[in-house]
Order: structure tokens, then C-alpha cells, then sequence
């Protein structure tokens, strides 16, 4: 039993948590951060089919990896367990909230969500984070870059269609500060990172890995930035050690959690009984919960019963931020008067390079239309050769009629010594990898599904038909885009069994300006109770629309400015009470 106090201890790496240990260390606040998840140094994270197989997020099976994937009735999510949260595996986008989408609707008048915060509010926030991950734009005007084609078909795309795509800024290092951008350089940083002095990082390799966790550190996550510096202030970084309770006591709060074993790991075990795996507890004086959307409100609502006054909208406002998933396939482009294959390899680049903005009806002040976002979606290079597999029942013919035409040659006799142009012809025209677009979209669908409780599980309630229409846009945006680019639009399998993909999701614990109207206020305190926070996607009233990693993590930052002051104020006070005596 530790039995440790501290100024405050967060629960969860990802962008709120880890923003806001920094932030408080900074400040010289004690703190203590609780991870689930591993630590994942460049080189560590799993590419082959035994190592994918250990990669998820199930302690009591005995896994202990990296994508945590919760199935729900009409809703997949898939989150990371890992040192440094979300970041490990997301597309890098950073992108500010548009500030006309900080929408302020009447709950009741029939309005779906309300922003107790502006633009404004957050635009110091937005620069603060923005410096500290070095955001970088792909150099799409440089060579090698400029023969990026996924990056080229989206621009193009847009162009024809009379749309608005641009270069996002991205958390990745193309290049060192002053210098031209180069693949596979080292990256200069002036200390080592939390992983140790033999943890060299370099230069995006182009590789598409970013969503399958960067084995070359170029990406720049928050293990190698707040969490690096956060360490360096002297912050206890715990991985491996998941909370499973916590409560009020005596003016602080007690949280109690599990240690678990590495050398366990591939061995089930049954992490939540106190008699097979003993709970450690801390206190402190200030509690932030930074576990996730789904993390989060999961935990609130199973320790319900040591919060009776929290507020009764814990579990609503859920969004899935809008995301959608679709591919242009089987693209065509004419060259010379021919008709020939439009070759995109979305392999090469990182996940994301260009991004579309579709307006809102916010913007242009007509109609109730809601906007979004489409940005190309790129993937490993294994990833090639599993859509060439998949695509092989097209191709059955062409090697039955081959086989048959060499087994015909051998049985009269004739020697063929050159079959390269047969084998050649048996990988077919690789249309399914070579010409695809992947795309991603997201945006304003409506925040109107709930979390609860259901024999101790988490359960999302889906609203069946609201969003339809904005759904129905998106996809027809990625049915234009695919056009121009010669193809057709092939959607994801699962959006026609009826069921949404999510990785963003949002809410369960929104802000508000009363606790009849959010669970915490507008600075991330829960109402009620104060000294508790909640610090990461949760606290979203709505969606953000863009990526919402930035936002995550603005937010965060002013909720730190807030228990900063706090905390100055009480040492203060008692400084002055102390000279008194």
C-alpha cells in the first residue's frame, strides 16, 4: 500500500492528462499521473501478426496492448492504452475549432448542445499547445513529397469540385528547426525523452505507420513532449496502473488502483478482484480524470454511489464527432486519349497530409445544413498486400487460365525459361490497392446518444435517425470526389450493416453553466465537488467538428490555469495564516 499524498494526481496520458501534468508540475504542484497502458519507445510497437495479436486492451484475457475496442449495439469506438493516450495512434491533425461552430442552442427550445465557452477563450490555449508539439505542415513543394499522389488526387480532387483543401498543421517532424525537411534524419533534441538517451528519433520515413503507433519517433506525441517535460519537473509517472475506485475524503479525494504485472501478460486474470490483485491507494488534494470519453464516464458512473450530487446529464451529449469512412476505388485518369489507371498508393506519406472543409450552414447563414471535414486516410504498406489477398477471388480466372496455358506448354513439350511476364499477371491489375483513395470524414453530426450502465458494462444508446441527413452529406461529398477522380465510392463494410465507427468519441461528462446543465463548469470542476476534475474529450458538449485532439487539449491547458490559480491563492492564504501564528 503506497498511501502517498499528493497535490493531485490524473488518471490518463491522452491530450487532457497529459497537458495538464505538465502544466501543474510546472507550476510545482506534487504530482502523480496514473497510466493503464505501456510505455512505447520507437521500435516497439507491434507490426507482425503474432505481435497485432497481443495488441489490445484486456487485462483479465492477459493483453495488455495498445487498441482498447469497445463494441456497442450500432456504435464500434476504438481508443489507445498506451503512455501518451490518443496520441500514439492518431492522424496528427491539429486544427482549431471553427469559432462560428461554438454553437449557443436553447436546450429548451429544442437546441442540442450549448458552448459555455468561446473561440476567444480558447485561442491562448491553442497557441500554448500548438508551440509545445512543434506543428509542422507536410512540404508538399519539396522533394521526395511532391510525388505524394494520395496528397496530389485529394488536392486535385478539391480543385475540380471548387472546394476548400489545405495543408493542416500536423504533430510530426519533417524537419529539423532551419533545416530543409529529409526523410529518416535524426531529430535534434536538447535532452533526452522519457524513453532514455538510446531512444533516437527521426524524420517521418513516409512509411503510413502513424495510426499503428510510429516505431521511428517521428511523430510528436506526448510521451516526447509534455510527458518528457513533465517527468523532468519531477512528476511520478505510474504506467500500468489502472484505477478502479475513488472518492471523497477528508477535503482531498482517495483513488485506489491496480498494479499490473507485465510478466503476466498472455495470462488471464481477474485484475478486479482485490483478492488476486491487490489495490494500491493515494490521495490528494485535487483529482483530474483524463481516461477518455469512454474511460471517464465509465469510471463515474461505476462509483456513482461516493458522488450522490453530481449532475444528472452524466452520460449524455455522446458524439462520435461525426466520423465516417469511405474509399474512392477503381480510379481512371486520361492520358495520351487513354483511359488508364489512376495510381494513388496511399501508403506513402503520413496517415494524413490535406484536409477538405465543407462549410456549415453557421457559416454561410442558410439552410440547417451541419459541416465537416474530409481528409485522405493513408495505411501501412502490409496493408497493400492484404486488400491484394482480398481481391483475389477477381483475379481467380486469370490464374486458373494462366496455369492452364503453362501446364499445356509442359505437356508438349516446350520449355518456357522467362515466365516473369506470367507471374507478372497473376497479382492482376492491383486496382484495389494501387487506385484507391481511403478518406476519412468528421464533423457536426448531433450529440444526442447516451452512456449508462448495463449489468456493470458500459452501453451506448444511439439516437437511430437524427444525423442521418448529415451522414447522407458526407458520404455524397466522397461519392464527388471519387467521381472526379474516375472511381466510385466503396464504403466501409460496416456502415452497411448499420453500424458507425468511431475514433473520436466525445461526451458523457459535458460542460455547462449550471449542473442542470453539465457535469462540470466551464474550467473542468464537476459540480459539487470541489477539487475534482475532468480533463479530456468527455467535457465536450457537442462535437468539435475538426479533429479534436487540440481542443482536448486547450481546454485542458485553461482548466490547469484555473487550479494554478487555486492553488497559488491556498498557498498564499496559508503563507500568510502561518506567518500570523
Amino acid at each position: 500500500m503506497r498511501n502517498i499524498h499528493y497535490d493531485a494526481v490524473v488518471v490518463g496520458s491522452g491530450f487532457g492528462g497529459s497537458v495538464m501534468t505538465y502544466r501543474l508540475a510546472e507550476a510545482g504542484l506534487h504530482v502523480c499521473l496514473l497510466e493503464r497502458g505501456k510505455p512505447y519507445p520507437p521500435g516497439s510497437f507491434a507490426r507482425t501478426p503474432y505481435q497485432m495479436k497481443h495488441n489490445f486492451w484486456d487485462p483479465s484475457e492477459g493483453f495488455y496492448g495498445l487498441y482498447n475496442a469497445w463494441s456497442f449495439p450500432r456504435l464500434t469506438a476504438v481508443v489507445s492504452s498506451g503512455l501518451g493516450g490518443g496520441s500514439l495512434i492518431y492522424s496528427n491533425v491539429m486544427l482549431r475549432k471553427d469559432e462560428k461552430w461554438f454553437v449557443k442552442e436553447d436546450p429548451t427550445q429544442g437546441g442540442y448542445e450549448y458552448w459555455p465557452v468561446t473561440r476567444a477563450d480558447l485561442d491562448p490555449h491553442y497557441d500554448r499547445v500548438e508551440k509545445m508539439l512543434n506543428l509542422q505542415q507536410y512540404p508538399l513543394d519539396h522533394s521526395p513529397y511532391n510525388t505524394t499522389n494520395r496528397a496530389l488526387a485529394l488536392r486535385d480532387a478539391a480543385r475540380r469540385l471548387n472546394l476548400n483543401w489545405y495543408l493542416p498543421p500536423l504533430a510530426v517532424t519533417f524537419a529539423n528547426e532551419d533545416a530543409d525537411p529529409v526523410p529518416g534524419v535524426p531529430i535534434h533534441e536538447a535532452q533526452p525523452n522519457i524513453h532514455g538517451p538510446n531512444s533516437v528519433r527521426t524524420t517521418c520515413r513516409m512509411c503510413g505507420e502513424c495510426n499503428f503507433g510510429c516505431n521511428f519517433g517521428s511523430k510528436n506525441t506526448l510521451d516526447y513532449t509534455y510527458l518528457t517535460e513533465a517527468k523532468r519537473l519531477g512528476t511520478e509517472i505510474l504506467p500500468l496502473c489502472e484505477v478502479h475506485s475513488f472518492q471523497p475524503s477528508d477535503g482531498g479525494y482517495l483513488i485506489s488502483y491496480v498494479e499490473h504485472d507485465p510478466a503476466m501478460e498472455g495470462q488471464p486474470l481477474d485484475t478486479h478482484n482485490p483478492a488476486v490483485v491487490p489495490l494500491q491507494t493515494i490521495t490528494a488534494d485535487r483529482l483530474i480524470l483524463s481516461a477518455g470519453t469512454l474511460g471517464t464516464t465509465f469510471l463515474l458512473l461505476k462509483n456513482l454511489g461516493a458522488f450522490p450530487h453530481i449532475s444528472t446529464t452524466l452520460g449524455t451529449h455522446f458524439s462520435g464527432n461525426g466520423d465516417f469512412i469511405a474509399s474512392a476505388t477503381k480510379c481512371r485518369e486520361d492520358t495520351n486519349g487513354k483511359r488508364v489507371q489512376h495510381i494513388i498508393e496511399a501508403t506513402y506519406g503520413p496517415a494524413i497530409t490535406g484536409t477538405i472543409r465543407i462549410p456549415d450552414a453557421l457559416d454561410t447563414g442558410e439552410g440547417q445544413t451541419r459541416g465537416f471535414y474530409i481528409q485522405d486516410a493513408g495505411y501501412p504498406n502490409f496493408v497493400n498486400w492484404m486488400l491484394q489477398v482480398l481481391s483475389m477471388p477477381s483475379t481467380l480466372g486469370e490464374w486458373v487460365h494462366l496455369g492452364g496455358h503453362l501446364i499445356e506448354l509442359w505437356l508438349e513439350g516446350k520449355v518456357e525459361t522467362d515466365v516473369g511476364g506470367y507471374l507478372a499477371q497473376l497479382l492482376g491489375t492491383s486496382d484495389a490497392s494501387a487506385c484507391s483513395l481511403p478518406m476519412g470524414g468528421m464533423g457536426r453530426d448531433y450529440p444526442t446518444d447516451a452512456m449508462r450502465l448495463h449489468d456493470g458494462k458500459l452501453y451506448v444508446e444511439t439516437n437511430d435517425h437524427l444525423s442521418d441527413s448529415y451522414y447522407a452529406r458526407v458520404r455524397q461529398q466522397m461519392e464527388d470526389i471519387s467521381t472526379a477522380l474516375g472511381g466510385q465510392i466503396t464504403d466501409d463494410p460496416l456502415w452497411l450493416l448499420n453500424r458507425s465507427v468511431t475514433v473520436h468519441p466525445l461526451g458523457g461528462c459535458p460542460m455547462g453553466r449550471t449542473s442542470d446543465e453539465g457535469v462540470v463548469n466551464t474550467y473542468g470542476e464537476v459540480f459539487n465537488y470541489p477539487g475534482l476534475y475532468i480533463a479530456d474529450g468527455s467535457v465536450m458538449p457537442g462535437p468539435v467538428g475538426a479533429n479534436p485532439s487540440l481542443t482536448i487539449a486547450a481546454l485542458s491547458d485553461r482548466a490547469a490555469d484555473a487550479i494554478i490559480d487555486s492553488y497559488k491563492q491556498h498557498t498564499t492564504a496559508a503563507a500568510d495564516l502561518g506567518s500570523l501564528i
